[in-house]
Order: C-alpha cells, then structure tokens, then sequence
C-alpha cells in the first residue's frame, strides 16, 4: 500500500506542477495582464491549501480511499475543461475548481504514508514520499512544456491522463489502510485549532512566517517560469546548457519555435525539485547540527541571494538564472522543513498534530497574498521596461525577513522545543 500510495503522489504532482508552472506563460500568451493572472494565483493557492484543514477530517471519519476518489472526481472534469474555454471568468473558475481538488487529495497521501509505517521506518517513509512529491513535480512541467509548445490542449490532455490513471490505480489497487476511525467533527477540528491559535505568541508567529517566508516563497514559484519564458534570452540558455551537458540534454528542456531557432521553456527549469532530489539529505545532514531557528535565518540569507542573481540574469548572462535557482533552492532546502520540524517541536506532544494542523494557516496566508503583491508588481516592472526589479523586491523581502525573525526571537523570545 506504501508503494501504491507513493506512485499515486507522483501522477497527481505530475498534474498539479505541470498545468502550475506553465500557467503564467497561458494567460499572457491569452493576452491577460498580469493582475488577473495575480488574482487567479491567489485564490488558486488559497484553496490549495486551505483545504487540507477541514479534508483530513473527512478522510479520518469517511476513509482515505472514498475521499481521494471524490477529488479525483473534481479534478478530472476541472482540468479537461481548460480545454473548452479561454473566457477569464471560465479559466479562473477551472483553475479554483482544481485548486479545490488539490486541497482535498494533499492531505491524503501523507495520512496514508503515516499510517502504513512505524517508528523503525517512518523517516525512510517521509523521505521517499518527499522524493516522490519532487519527482512528479520536476517532470510533470518538463512533459506539459513540450506539449504546449506543440497545443496547450496536449499539456492539459497529458494532466487529465495522470488523473485517470490515478483513479484506476486507486479503484483497483488502493486498500484503505487498517486503522481506527476517528469520529472528530468540524466543530471539534475548528475548536482545536482555535486552542493552538489562542497562544498570541505563536499565532504570531504563524503571521509572519506567512508574510515574511511563504509569501515570497510562493512569489518565486508564480513568477520564475513567466519570467524566464518572457525577459530572458531562452535560445542563449539553450546554448549554454548544450555547450555543457550536451545537444541530447538540452533538447529535454527545449523546443524549437516556428523559426527553427531552439528555446529553452520557461516551466521546464524554473522550479527547485530537480536540484532537492539531488542534495536534500546532503543539506538536511550539514544543518541537522545546528538549532532549527538558527538554520531558518541561514537559509533564508541563501534564497534572497538566489532571488537577486534571478533579477542580475536579466542585465548580465542569462545562464545567472541558473545560479539563481540554485541558490534559492538551498535556502528552501534549509528553511522549509526545519520550520516545519521546529513547529512540531515547540509543541506538546500531544499537541504536534493539532500545530502542524495550524501550520496550513500560514502557508495560506503566504500563498493568497502572493499573486495579488507580486504577479501585479512583476506586471508594473514590465510595463516600465525593468521586470527584473521583482526579484530585487523580492530578495530586500526575504532579507527584512532575517530582521523581522531574528527581533521576535530577541524580543518575544524563542519557544521552547520538547525533548519528548
């Protein structure tokens, strides 16, 4: 069941990231501005992860089987209408239609990986489905790219294709994993959460982990395929990846345009989950000797750093965006899940699930706000000829950041994390 659930996260990452990172590139190739494009990225995210709060209750009382069968429900229809309309108002209520989806079916796999390990293999368990999730999330924008520079009906074609075979994996190959069915309800979900949030300290904190990490955490992911695609020499990037790596290589992440001139696309290498595959354990092995709060202040100086090499591609070699990326995806290696261990750490043992639980609120935050800040600003630096000004905004963000966290340390002092 481990390996069934695992290969369902990969279809339905190769899905969600492959319709995603391509998206900015679809509407401005419709001839929508930037703040509609915003707005779609805003309430898209919101309900991604908003979600996830109330449906693993429902996958607690119901079983995860019947509630991953009525994402998939939701889903499938969702995606192949982005096929049969290019109206503002239809894609916008297709995409909160597959955000709606995404938020049923995210908790889900994880419940599931939780269930059928235990203490002696859970960390090899968590670490395999993280794989997983950056397998599926790399490949699926590498797939959708080609094909939508072929037909954007191909892309959307190939997610919807990943959704049906997850619904017959899971029809025919999925069995409710064995466990004791919980009988919280809503009400009981909500009050619980307002007892987490009832510490101002902490729900404090989850604030500004919202406006100060996840926001433009997210603004990266929004932007960087859009931004590569239209203010970067992409058949130079196409050059310089085959001058190193080869003509074969290159052509996995390029496509040639009706001149015949090849052309790096924006999606295929504007995310981090390649370069995470590759390094996680390596970083996670250096910073697990250093504090979590000490280590996220560390990482977030490295991703700024990436964002201002993002905007410096621009004006200098186009090949920086590399660099870029890179960067910024050390620091996301760093920072994101020692928050996220942090947050369970600081809680009472009892407690961990109910403040993971919380977390989703500032991951929230984050995410809505991010398309309406930056995907508009990203739009006004356009306009006046500099779009590579947001990264410069965004990376004096992130750096204000190290400030903001480090004076509600000094200040409000540091939580005490649990030895048990």
């Amino acid at each position: 069941m481990f390996w069934v659930a695992n290969t369902i996260e990969v279809l339905e990452r190769f899905a969600y990231y492959g319709i995603y990172f391509g998206f900015g590139i679809y509407m401005t190739q419709l001839g929508y501005t930037r703040d509609q494009l915003g707005t779609v990225q805003s309430l898209f995210l919101f309900l991604s992860y908003a979600l996830p709060l109330i449906s693993g209750t429902f996958a607690d009382r119901f079983g995860f089987k019947k509630v991953l069968i009525i994402s998939y429900l939701a889903y499938l229809p969702s995606i192949l209408l982005l096929m049969l309309t290019q109206s503002f108002s239809g894609i916008a209520l297709t995409m909160l239609s597959i955000g709606f989806a995404a938020g049923i079916f995210k908790p889900l796999i994880a419940g599931t990986v939780r269930v059928t390990t235990d203490k002696t293999n859970k960390t090899l368990g968590f670490g395999i489905f993280y794989a997983m999730v950056n397998v599926g999330g790399s490949f699926g924008p590498i797939v959708a790219g080609k094909l939508r520079a072929i037909s954007w009906n191909y892309a959307f074609l190939a997610a919807a294709l990943a959704i049906g075979v997850m619904f017959l994996i899971t029809i025919f190959f999925y069995h409710e994993p064995p466990r004791e069915f919980e009988k919280e309800t809503l009400g009981k979900k909500f009050r619980d959460i307002g007892v987490a949030l009832a510490d101002l300290k902490f729900s404090a904190f989850l604030v500004l982990l919202g406006i100060f990490f996840w926001l433009p955490f997210w603004a990266f992911f929004n932007l960087c395929a859009l931004y590569v695609d239209s203010n970067l020499d992409t058949a130079r990037l196409y050059q310089d990846i085959r001058g190193v790596f080869g003509q074969g290589f290159a052509d996995f992440f390029s496509q040639a345009d009706k001149d015949g001139v090849r052309r790096v696309l924006g999606e295929t290498i504007s995310h981090t989950g390649y370069i995470i595959m590759i390094l996680q354990l390596a970083i996670s092995r250096v910073f697990e000797r250093i504090r979590p709060m000490p280590s996220f202040l560390i990482g977030l100086v490295v991703a700024a750093l990436g964002l201002f090499i993002l905007g410096a591609a621009r004006s200098g070699a186009a090949s920086l965006v590399f660099l870029g990326i890179f960067f910024f995806a050390i620091g996301e290696m760093i920072t994101s899940p020692r928050i996220q261990e942090y947050i369970t750490w600081i809680a009472p043992k009892e407690k961990a699930g109910l403040y993971m639980g919380s977390n989703f609120l500032a991951v929230m935050i984050g995410a809505f706000a991010s398309g309406f800040l930056y995907t508009g600003l990203y739009g006004r630096f356009s306009d006046a000829g500099r779009p590579e000004y947001v990264w410069y905004v965004m990376a004096a963000h992130v750096l204000l950041a190290v400030g903001v966290f480090w004076g509600f340390v000094r200040f409000a002092g540091e939580f005490r994390e649990q030895t048990a």
